[in-house]
């Protein structure tokens, strides 16, 4: 249990006052924290060539693919292949979060723990094979499950179903803004009564030709093949876009008093929380970073902080030219002088673009930095950008003593999710 001290003032009481318990990730660094924990603090890219066979009409050829996943681990094999990817993931993850937390299922509780998992492309791979089976092979060989497989509730509802858990169900598909957005909005569930415990986060698995076709068109993606490992850089003045990526991250969520009670081990609480609309553009970002900087200036005012007491930021930085100019904007039009003093950093260069998994796995970075008293580095960062002008801890971690820090996500439609997070040590 932590002791009384370490919790800043507020003036919410316990009750009101939402903590982190558990956290399951499955991560292109690895499976679990310490895995993904280890690869961000040795500045590890986890981006590599694509597994699947390679067209030779396509000009990518990488990605960022959890290694090593065998579902089987954590389900029955049957059911396993009755779901996408995606559910998978987040089934696993929620299996990990919960085991983490401490918390056991029972009879007494079930009713009053609730799901919330953010997915926004249902499940491209799955449908890449089920419309190439259907031209070829023609519609008796579809598989009866794929539909339903594919609807993007499926990651929350799977994790309620395998888990027995009889609460709040519910998904956000508000694209790379989404995971985040699930994460704050549990914590409002919990708050308003509607659930005790929350399982809440983002579960991803895009990788296939489709997508990367899709994403290829918009001239989203980097095409650095000859070099994976570099291809993701953010802020980097050579950047050229992002790198898709996938995994999942979900945390157990609960109130501060019913965690000290039953002496849980606390990561963080979340202490502030706001989403804001550019309401601009379907993929680009607000050019002066609009939306994004009032969202951070909400979630600051939510906390009851200024941005003097930010000591770190993982920014959402995807790579792309556009998007990284936009959030340094942001970032000095929400924190002023102060964001000349802030360490930044963007773990997406070692991790890729997880999407809608994107907030829940970075949220989680963010957590263990300030556990570690380390900051992630941003990795291939050789070349300065003058439009992007703030401290990115390039290229090597970085210790330092962590109190509060703020992760951002921003997605497609202009959606802006801030989290604050205050460190439980």
């Amino acid at each position: 249990m932590q002791p009384e001290s370490v919790w800043p003032s507020s003036n919410r009481p316990d009750d009101e006052r939402v903590v982190i318990t558990g956290m399951g990730l499955l991560t292109p660094l690895g499976i679990g924290q310490e895995r993904f924990w280890n690869g961000l603090a040795e500045g590890r890219s986890g981006i590599h060539r694509v597994t699947f066979e390679q067209s030779s009409d396509l000009p990518y050829a990488i990605a960022a693919e959890v290694p090593d996943f065998d579902p089987n681990q954590y389900m029955d094999s049957k059911e396993a292949r009755r779901m996408s990817r995606a559910s998978q993931f987040a089934v696993a993850a929620a299996r990990m979060a919960l085991e983490d937390s401490g918390l056991e299922v029972n009879d007494s509780n079930r009713f009053d723990i609730g799901t919330l998992i953010a997915n926004s492309a249902t499940s491209p791979p799955e449908i890449e094979i089920t419309t190439r089976t259907f031209f070829e092979r023609g519609s008796a060989k579809i598989n009866p499950f794929q539909f339903g497989a594919s609807l993007p509730n499926m990651p929350a509802s799977q994790v309620a179903i395998q888990l027995g858990l009889l609460g709040h169900s519910s998904m956000i598909g508000t694209a790379c803004a989404a995971s985040s957005q699930a994460i704050g909005e549990a914590a409002e569930i919990i708050r308003r009564g509607d659930a005790e415990v929350m399982l809440a986060g983002g579960s991803e698995a895009t990788i296939c030709r489709l997508t990367l076709a899709c994403f290829h068109s918009m001239r989203a993606l980097s095409t650095r093949n000859e070099d994976p490992e570099s291809a993701s850089r953010p802020f980097d003045r050579t950047r050229d876009g992002f790198v898709l990526g996938e995994g999942a991250g979900v945390f157990v969520l609960e109130r501060l008093s019913a965690a000290r009670k039953r002496g849980a081990r606390i990561y963080a609480e979340l202490v502030g929380y706001a989403s804001a609309s550019d309401a601009y553009h379907i993929t680009a970002p607000h050019p002066d970073g609009d939306g994004a900087a009032r969202a951070m200036m909400r979630a600051l005012k939510r906390a009851g902080i200024t941005p003097d007491q930010i000591d770190y930021i993982n920014a959402h930085a995807t790579s792309t030219p556009a998007g990284d100019v936009a959030e340094t904007l942001a970032i000095k039009r929400a924190l002023g002088e102060h964001a000349y003093r802030i360490p930044i950093s963007a773990t997406k260069s070692m991790i890729g673009h997880l999407t809608s998994a994107a907030g829940a796995v970075e949220a989680a970075a963010t957590i263990l930095a300030m556990k570690n008293s380390l900051i992630p580095p941003t990795i291939n960062y050789e070349y300065a950008d003058p439009d992007c002008d703030l401290d990115y801890v390039p290229n090597r971690a970085r210790p330092a003593k962590m109190n509060i820090a703020m992760s951002n996500s921003f997605g497609f439609g202009g959606v802006n999710s801030v989290l604050v997070l205050q460190s439980a040590a």
